[in-house]
């Protein structure tokens, strides 16, 4: 009896700690790390695969930081008339200094004032003041200092190629921005809009274009974006009080005139001329111009996000009482490659000015990236982020329920039952938990019975449970690891620049191609695609979704040596010569660009081999990586000068080299790097990394080079053949030379 009483006593006893560690030691644990861990792989697999490709901010950065209102860039532009306009890079304008061959758009950024020593986030709201043959814009820079704008400027003597920061012309302390400038009565004067003052103020240069005192204040309300015109004998000021009762905000529009722009100002009787609708430019986009004798007002659409774009409008009637203007079209082609190119989001201002010379010259500043983009994506990718731990702690919690196994007695203790404890409330209370808890015990039992049978219905939803976690992931790191989503071109010495890409293919390959094209005319600093086609019918060249003009070249022969010809018709210097079956990504390519910007005498390229032994043999990259070395970059993905590498494989030296190019067709980028390492003493070849490349040709029967110990085996023999006439490769350029840590 003693011993029964003995191992009841025992059993009545509460679950000793190793029984709660037992259970705590559940299935469920494990099985949450594990699924933690397998979202870190999928997090990091994206975040190599398409997340790397996006330019990152650099943390470090004094200026150019993600900023709420955008990353606003200004463009330069010409034409004949301000209803014509091309952007700079159409213009062939170019600086050797820079490599910049030609510039391109932006000319000015962030980076310009930040570079000078005034860090700053954006450049915006543009304006020119001409004074003979130099330029003076004047902008908004947002400071990263006090986090609001300021009137900077800037210089140019070379119609707007180039630009030289000059400092901060006005900094209040309120945001000022929209630095309309304008001469009168041999004066020059600056109406910012500082609408946190609540007052229009003129300003007057003391000594031009850095000292400006406050001559007066025009109007007592807070208008924004006023821009002032003369026109048929008054001086008329354009502006929006978004204060004003019943009116939407960027919706309203009201005119004010006078004898001089001095004042005093009295209010159009029509006035709000707008005040409801967002899309209609109601907001002043920029200076009001005169063109053939009729007036003209660019305005902002601010449907969908502010400052979408530039809308223009014809002013036809204009005068005390009465005022009417009508849509014109405004002359700049929209862009296409989206948050790849500067303004591919919005482009929200401009100004155009006749020049002395003739013609018309314009600014306009643009943006990659919506208004509130980069409060957006943290948004976004912090909910996703919740959502996929909500995903993860679920599935942990069903796969413990099914394999966890909680004994009745870890609810309740179970005690002693005497007399007195069933008139204990404590007593009553534990029979009440002691049957809710057996309830619960067999719905989990059921339930997991239910989740435990291997079933289609459970495999389906726990893969449906398991990909919405991925989803979740994947959304996750694309928003708060990738930076604003583009993939941004690189400047070098300040300024931009486009290059032209050749590839050479043929009919058979022609679902290559479409992809090809479709992929990387996306990429910033694209001019054109140039297709050599070799053999077939030609495609026409609206057979493609490109977002760049393409050519397509027909070669009456088929030829390797064709991927060099001569082309005049190609308007850069630089040129990316890249097989057709060859994808990496635009951020690799803008790498490479900028790499052959800084030595446009070399090629740079993203496949390297290393030459070398007695007789010399062809071999893959794996053997130039042992060698910790390089001599040789293959043009089947390379940047190149095409004035000097094509006249130079085109010239009579190289003649024997491309007949026998063209005998075994192969070897043409083998006999491109000899030419190029017997024209200098220097170094003549650079290699950039790629964050992955993908071969297409693997995917179909029509890759040129199936076998590979064949393609190998000529190669080596093209090694003897070109060395014996140009004389031998340099020895070896090492790999990680770069304090970019972009050629490792």
């Amino acid at each position: 009896m003693a011993g029964l009483a003995a191992r009841r006593g025992a059993a009545m006893r509460p679950p000793s700690s190793g029984m709660r560690a037992a259970v705590a030691r559940s299935p469920a644990a494990s099985f949450l790390l594990s699924a933690a861990a397998a979202a870190a792989l999928v997090g990091g697999f994206y975040f190599w695969l398409v997340v790397s490709s996006f330019r990152l901010p650099d943390s470090g950065a004094a200026g150019c930081r993600p900023d709420g209102e955008g990353s606003w860039a200004v463009g330069m532009f010409y034409g004949s008339s301000p209803l014509e306009l091309r952007p700079i890079e159409l213009e062939g304008r170019s600086n050797d200094n820079s490599s910049a061959w030609p510039v391109a758009n932006p000319v000015l950024t962030c980076a310009t004032p930040t570079e000078a020593g005034y860090p700053s986030n954006f450049v915006a709201d543009p304006f020119l003041y001409v004074e003979g043959d130099t330029l003076f814009l004047f902008f908004e820079t947002k400071t990263t200092t006090s986090m609001q704008g300021d009137i900077g400027v800037a210089r140019s003597v070379d119609r707007g190629a180039t630009w030289e920061f000059l400092g901060i012309a006005l900094d209040e302390a309120w945001h000022l921005s929209y630095p309309f400038v304008f001469k009168y009565e041999n004066e020059i004067y600056m109406m910012p809009e500082g609408n946190k003052k609540k007052e229009l103020r003129l300003y007057r240069a003391m000594k031009f274009p850095l000292e400006w005192t406050l001559e007066k204040v025009l109007v007592n309300k807070p208008l924004i974006d006023a821009s002032l015109v003369q026109f048929e004998g008054y001086w008329w000021l354009f502006a929006s009080d978004f204060t004003r009762y019943g009116v939407e905000k960027n919706a309203e529009l009201e005119i004010w005139y006078s004898n001089s722009p001095l004042g005093p100002w009295t209010e159009h009787k029509k006035n709000p001329i707008y005040k409801s609708d967002k899309s209609l430019g109601a907001r002043n986009g920029g200076r009001l111009f005169i063109y053939e004798g009729s007036l003209y007002r660019p305005g902002q659409d601010c449907s969908g996000t502010y400052g979408r774009r530039v809308k223009l409008y014809k002013v036809e009637k204009l005068s005390k009482e009465e005022y009417k203007e009508v849509p014109v079209k405004l002359g700049i082609e929209e862009p296409k490659k989206g948050r790849n190119a500067w303004n591919g989001m919005r482009y929200h201002h401009m100004d155009a000015q006749p020049l002395a010379s003739g013609g018309w010259i314009a600014v306009m500043d643009g943006d990659r990236v919506p208004s509130g983009d980069s409060t957006r994506r943290s948004l976004l990718g912090s909910v996703a982020f919740l959502l996929a731990s909500a995903f993860v702690i679920f599935v942990g919690f069903m796969k413990g329920a099914i394999s966890c196994n909680v004994p009745l007695s870890f609810w309740v203790p179970l005690t002693r039952r005497t007399e007195l404890s069933r008139v204990l409330p404590m007593y009553r209370f534990n029979q009440k938990v002691r049957r809710y808890s057996t309830s619960i015990s067999r719905y989990i039992s059921a339930t997991k019975t239910k989740l435990s049978e291997k079933t289609w219905s459970n495999m389906i939803f726990f893969c449906v449970v398991a990909f919405f976690g991925i989803v979740n992931v994947c959304i996750a790191v694309h928003f708060l690891c990738g930076g604003n989503g583009a993939e941004e071109a690189y400047t070098y010495q300040g300024q931009h620049s486009q290059f032209t890409m050749v590839t050479m293919t043929y009919e058979a390959r022609l679902w290559n191609l479409k992809l090809f094209v479709e992929h990387y005319s996306r990429c910033e600093s694209v001019r054109e695609i140039v297709v050599v086609w070799n053999k077939g019918n030609p495609p026409s060249s609206d057979a493609f979704d490109s977002t760049v003009p393409v050519r397509i070249r027909v070669e009456e022969i088929n030829s390797l040596n064709n991927r060099f010809r001569v082309d005049p018709r190609i308007n850069t210097r630089a040129v990316f010569e890249l097989d057709d079956d060859i994808m990496m990504t635009c951020t690799d390519l803008e790498k490479g660009f900028k790499v052959w910007r800084e030595h446009p005498e070399r090629m740079v390229g993203f496949y390297p081999r290393m030459i070398d032994g007695d007789p010399m043999q062809y071999r893959n990259e794996r053997y130039a990586r042992g060698k910790n070395g390089y001599n040789l970059i293959l043009t089947g993905a390379a940047f190149m000068d095409s004035e000097f590498a094509f006249k130079t494989y085109w010239s009579e030296e190289a003649r024997e080299g491309r007949d026998y190019v063209h005998k075994n067709f192969n070897c043409e980028d083998l006999l491109m790097n000899f030419l190029y390492a017997n024209a200098s003493s220097a170094r003549t070849v650079e290699y950039v990394h790629p964050a992955w490349a993908i071969d297409t040709s693997k995917f179909s029967s029509v890759a040129i080079s199936r076998d590979t110990q064949k393609h190998y085996d000529i190669r080596t023999n093209c090694l003897a053949k070109f060395s014996s006439i140009y004389g031998p490769l340099p020895k070896k350029w090492e790999f990680g030379m770069r304090e970019d840590g972009w050629d490792k």
